[in-house]
């Protein structure tokens, strides 16, 4: 061997990623590619299946179109013979829901709405005592068991709201019956939240269990500001002053609690819609199984400024829902070559995700598959699209919850990724109390809390969010085959290693 050869080889084994590289993995990823992407995405993300919405009848096509594409490329029905796991749901309409104090009456989506799914079964009346933020040193100031409380929070966006919601279940556990809420902010936002909640109760919210009568308890009614000074006698920019402040003077008892009388009432009709699946069996180890998901629901057809009503979901979760189809493809291949997984993979499109994580809480709920025997969940969920964070450096994914449950899936992700695609993997939303609470809002978050390892795959929220405008033509398809190829990395490896991964957290 000559010395330059020696130098050479010397130096070529210092470099990981030639060192780690498996042909054959590089092989079956080829398969996921971006022509194939924009092929199904284009039929997914098209007028014709108008936009998806949970029960309807584009929902039901694209289920059809997914369920056929398994079927071609040799995934198995796994629920009972069928591609199709029905999800039973029930859509919720509000009908009379009012406030009354004093000689004021409040109207639902002028002076207040409601968000919940239970309702009063008739009027009820309640001392409501103002709880400024809701803190610890604010309640502990009041008398509140079995009373309403009213809270007051920043403003009325979906960070906020998400968080009044935890916030709202340890406030209950003191004995506080009734929550509602103030912004403080202006009546014009109140107003613009008001107005998206009726457009939304006009199609009406979708639960996976049926309301029960005496359960308003359970939901939230937010109150105007200018109602809010009506009902207590007093100006917001007072309550506002006594919030948080001087706890051991008690400030908030200068807030004489109010009584109220108030009513929700409820319309409920059945709907259906189906989580699809798609099976293939593993090797030696296909007692294990790994499983594979995105949502393929949208929100459908809502009002816009223009022309177009449709809000086709092409990034939300098309991107997703192509990529779990091209994942099972390059999987199928590999097994009719004799290289297919050792664990077994479950690639399964979920419903329902747009209207509360429905579908996949629905299938751990009622899983195909035991749990316990469920490896991994990897979930994708927007991956075709860059934010403004990264529009001059789109090589980016943005990663959350790798490590929350294992070690070893966190480690293992970043090594397989340094070796293959080399996306900068984006840690910013991975904090569980990060404001936009990302790692709670999609459906890897019903596996996460059945303590099994999971991570979400994201491309962070860009301007075409919920939009008509999140198109097809907007996707960058080189872009989300690499992404894809990603996750292809981390579940082949997770489906052939010699030992399941570890969770090793809580």
């Amino acid at each position: 061997m000559t010395r330059n050869l020696f130098y050479l080889l010397a130096f070529l084994a210092t470099i990981p990623s030639l060192a780690q590289e498996n042909p054959a993995m590089r092989k079956y990823a080829s398969h996921v590619n971006a022509e194939q992407l924009k092929d199904n995405l284009t039929i997914l993300a098209s007028d014709a299946l108008e936009g998806r919405y949970t029960g309807s009848r584009g929902q039901k096509m694209a289920a059809a179109f997914i369920a056929n594409y398994f079927e071609e490329n040799g995934l198995e029905p796994p629920v009972n013979g069928s591609y199709f796991q029905p999800v039973p749901l029930y859509s919720i309409k509000q009908g009379d829901v009012y406030l009354v104090a004093g000689t004021n009456r409040f109207e639902n989506f002028k002076d207040l709405f409601y968000v919940g799914d239970g309702e009063t079964g008739a009027e009820i009346k309640a001392e409501l005592v103002y709880a400024g933020k809701g803190g610890d040193a604010d309640l502990a100031q009041l008398d509140i068991k079995g009373k309403a409380v009213l809270l007051l929070i920043d403003n009325l966006n979906f960070s906020t709201t998400r968080a009044l919601q935890t916030n709202a279940r340890k406030i209950r556990e003191t004995g506080v019956k009734y929550i509602f809420a103030v912004a403080g902010s202006t009546s014009e936002e109140f107003d613009q939240a008001s107005a998206r909640a009726k457009s939304r109760q006009a199609r009406g919210d979708l639960s996976l269990d049926k309301p029960a009568a005496d359960e308003a308890d359970q939901g939230i009614f937010y109150l105007k500001p200018t109602a809010v000074e009506k009902i207590f006698n007093t100006t917001m920019e007072k309550m506002k002053s006594l919030a948080g402040t001087e706890p051991t003077k008690k400030p908030l008892r200068k807030i004489k609690p109010a009584v109220v009388s108030f009513q929700t009432t409820l319309s409920t009709n059945p709907v259906r819609s189906e989580n699809v699946l798609g099976y293939l069996p593993g090797t030696d180890k296909k007692d294990e199984l790994v499983i594979i998901t995105a949502h393929y629901d949208h929100i459908g057809k809502r009002s816009s400024a223009g022309d177009d009503v449709i809000n086709n979901g092409a990034d939300d979760d098309g991107s997703g829902t192509v990529a779990v189809m091209q994942l099972a493809k390059a999987f199928a291949e590999a097994r009719k070559a004799g290289s297919g997984p050792r664990r077994s993979m479950l690639f399964m499109t979920v419903t329902g995700e747009e209207e509360g994580l429905l579908g996949s809480e629905y299938y751990t709920k009622n899983p195909v598959f035991p749990l316990a025997s469920t490896v991994v969940n990897l979930n994708m969920d927007m991956i075709g699209r860059t934010d403004e964070k990264y529009k001059d450096n789109k090589n980016y994914v943005y990663v959350i919850g790798a490590d929350k449950l294992s070690s070893e899936l966190h480690e293992m992700n970043e090594r397989l990724n340094s070796t293959y695609t080399h996306l900068i993997f984006d840690y910013v939303y991975n904090d569980q109390n990060h404001p936009e609470r990302l790692y709670y809002r999609s459906d890897h978050w019903n596996f996460a809390k059945n303590n099994i390892p999971i991570i979400f795959y994201f491309d962070g929220i860009h301007e075409d969010y919920h939009k008509v405008s999140d198109e097809v033509s907007k996707i960058d398809f080189d872009l989300l085959a690499l992404r894809a190829q990603c996750v292809f990395y981390t579940a082949w490896e997770i489906a052939n290693r010699d030992d399941r991964l570890k969770v090793d957290k809580k």
